[in-house]
């Protein structure tokens, strides 16, 4: 270490980029020191945060443009391609902080040895792309250990570190936020500062609908919890007081916390969905421009290594995968809108890459799932507001637990009169109005048994908080038209005028009007609606029934804040991508009126018994048109009676009427 660190020493007498990066690599190696020597926990909180701030500078809106993470300002000062390669460097140096924080000094060498042998390059006048080859050689070299690290983190309870830091965060100060290694900002600290002031009673109401919902997953689907032991825990950080409860609910249940670190570098997939303990205070715009960075380095070959080394981790860790109950996510909601900006000099990934990526996906799910068997697993996920939402911000939370909330009984008898009348159907027509164009025919399967079988699932609040929806797999022939929503956000990306195409059931072509070329327009549907395939099933329909929570969203004027996991609950939506089944096809479920739901497959899905890869896609982006967008839904049956079941945004069947009152009250 003491010769490494000599090195550092000796570039940090440079300028520009090499200069920069060998002075944080030398601070965060001074974070490493503090850890090993057990010293870090006892430094006081501001030190503490001063130092976390410093490490992650150049990652936070107020910063990135002057960072050279940003490939426009690398590039500018960097020529013959070094720019990029300095940039992509440079981020997945970023691994680097969480390695110091937990104390893990080899694998911190392993990355310091990387930046200086991408600095003996450059000062041997080599290529840029001799580095971007060198980057990808410390992957290659690396894969067995990151990916070990990833399965581990996943499905071993013995991973303490961040349980360690929730039990520290009992004292109500701040200290343990500032121990996690990862970006801290103003969502994270203000999240934690209001949780510290609730009630007991309301964290532990919070709680318990978290942990009984997992619970009553199992129970509805059939399936045996007492066989599980550990369960994967998805949280923001500063929701640690909320968390600790939500985890004594889960060993009460005879479950262990298993909780890994979002993603920091390309291997992992940094700019994806969070998992595990993650953070928001990374700039978006960052995350955003970093979000193909594995393309410098992704091939065929890379992909089987990875493969290879995920069944050898799988293996090793075989015992605890398979007592893995499923996840529990919590999900939060109220950032700042985001547009991403189009740049120069950020990596795409080519046509052959996105095979490789697709077929890495559609393995690596497969692989997973046979360690840990989507018919034996569950999960559950609710979503909370995050202080960003500003001055409504408590009275928002609020609302949020009383939508999380509601009377089930209610909402579980007034879904069944839906059910009814579209078992009846063998098509609906869904129908927008005003600046939305929606004209969407929806092909449903003809039903065999009406008396002991049905087409749509009665979704009360279990696996999916809060209650509201019913759903189904629509057979894909004879499902076709257009889906239109005039603004949308899907996994945190907002879309403009999204317009998907679909003849019997799969997309045929896809705009927007985000950028002003096409070719971005359709490139942004492509990666982030599409998920890189060339097209996609519907997946799912469904009509959702919470107006409640659409009349909070219209009251406090956030409705393109709603989550998915919210938004899908206030007015019809179309996923595209697996149906809401996947693996769990042959798992016999029935509604609270004791019907066995049937329309679990579709003409795709179907295909898993002849090849699995064949039929799924590991891929499921819910796409919801609000209420006052709709013009008429209505089942259409066999001899050709119309059944209405929405009409000008209103729930026009009998027996539905209750819902309109949320509505009425906007």
């Amino acid at each position: 270490m003491k010769d490494m660190f000599a090195q550092l020493e000796n570039i940090r007498n440079r300028e520009g980029f090499f200069k920069d990066t060998a002075a944080f690599l030398l601070e965060t190696g001074e974070v490493l020191k503090l850890e090993k020597e057990g010293r870090l926990s006892l430094l006081p909180e501001e030190d503490l945060k001063s130092r976390l701030l410093s490490l992650w500078k150049g990652t936070t809106d107020s910063d990135y443009e002057e960072s050279w993470m940003n490939p426009e300002k690398a590039c500018r000062e960097l020529s013959d391609g070094w720019g990029e390669a300095a940039c992509f460097l440079r981020t997945d140096l970023n691994s680097a902080i969480a390695y110091a924080y937990e104390g893990k000094e080899e694998e911190f060498q392993e990355l310091c040895g990387l930046f200086l042998g991408v600095c003996s390059l450059y000062d041997a006048k080599e290529p840029a792309q001799a580095a971007l080859d060198r980057i990808g050689a410390y992957y290659r070299a690396q894969c067995a250990r990151l990916t070990e690290e990833n399965v581990r983190g996943a499905v071993d309870p013995s991973e303490a570190f961040f349980i360690r830091l929730i039990e520290e965060s009992k004292d109500g100060g701040l200290s343990y936020l500032y121990r996690y290694g990862n970006p801290i900002g103003f969502q994270e600290e203000e999240t934690a500062r209001f949780l510290n002031s609730m009630p007991k009673e309301q964290i532990d109401k919070i709680a318990a609908a978290m942990v009984d919902g997992f619970r009553i997953g199992f129970e509805n689907a059939g399936k045996d919890l007492s066989k599980k032991k550990t369960v994967q825990i998805n949280y923001m950080m500063g929701f640690e007081r909320l968390i600790r409860r939500v985890i004594e609910g889960f060993r009460a249940l005879g479950l262990s916390p298993v909780i890994r670190r979002e993603a920091l570098n390309s291997f992992q997939g940094f700019g994806a969905e969070p998992k595990g303990c993650y953070g928001m205070s990374f700039s978006r715009q960052f995350a955003f421009d970093h979000r193909n960075d594995q393309a410098y380095y992704l091939n065929k070959d890379f992909a089987a290594l990875r493969l290879a080394e995920l069944e050898n981790a799988y293996k090793k860790y075989e015992k605890e995968a398979a007592l893995v109950a499923g996840p529990a996510w919590l999900e939060v909601f109220g950032e700042e809108n985001f547009l991403p900006k189009l740049k120069k000099n950020t990596p795409v990934y080519t046509k052959e890459q996105n095979e490789v990526k697709v077929w890495y996906q559609g393995e690596a799910g497969e692989l997973t799932n046979r360690y840990i068997p989507g018919e034996e697993r569950s999960f559950t996920i609710m979503a909370l507001p995050l202080p960003s939402l500003g001055k409504d911000y408590e009275g928002i939370f609020r609302e949020t637990v009383r939508i999380n909330s509601l009377d089930y009984v209610m909402y579980r008898n007034i879904q069944q009169k839906l059910v009814d009348a579209l078992d009846r159907g063998k098509l609906v027509r869904v129908l927008g109005r005003g600046k939305n164009h929606t004209d969407m025919t929806v092909s449903l399967r003809e039903l065999k048994d009406p008396a002991g079988e049905t087409l749509f699932e009665n979704c009360v609040a279990d696996v999916n908080i809060p209650v509201g929806e019913v759903f189904t797999s629509p057979m894909l022939k004879g499902t076709e038209g257009t889906l239109h929503v005039p603004e949308v956000y899907l996994s945190g990306n907002r879309f403009l005028n999204l317009e998907i195409k679909f003849k019997d059931g799969l997309i045929t072509d896809y705009t927007c009007t985000n950028f002003e070329n096409e070719e971005g327009n359709k490139n942004y549907i492509y990666e982030n609606v599409l998920d890189r395939h060339e097209t996609l099933p519907i997946g799912e329909f469904a009509i959702g029934t919470n107006t409640a929570a659409f009349a909070m969203a219209r009251k406090f004027g956030i409705e393109e804040k709603l989550p998915i996991l919210i938004a899908e609950k206030t007015g019809p939506h179309f996923a595209v991508g697996d149906t809401c089944y996947s693996y769990d096809e042959d798992l016999i479920t029935r509604n609270p009126d004791g019907k066995k739901i049937v329309a679990r497959d579709n003409e795709i899905s179907i295909l898993r018994k002849e090849d699995a890869a064949k039929a799924y896609f590991h891929c499921h982006t819910d796409i919801t048109i609000p209420y006052d967008e709709i013009g008429r839904i209505y089942a259409v049956t066999g001899d050709g009676e119309e059944i209405d079941l929405l009409r000008d945004g209103r729930f026009v069947l009998a027996g539905t009427e209750e819902l309109n009152l949320e509505l009425e009250n906007i």
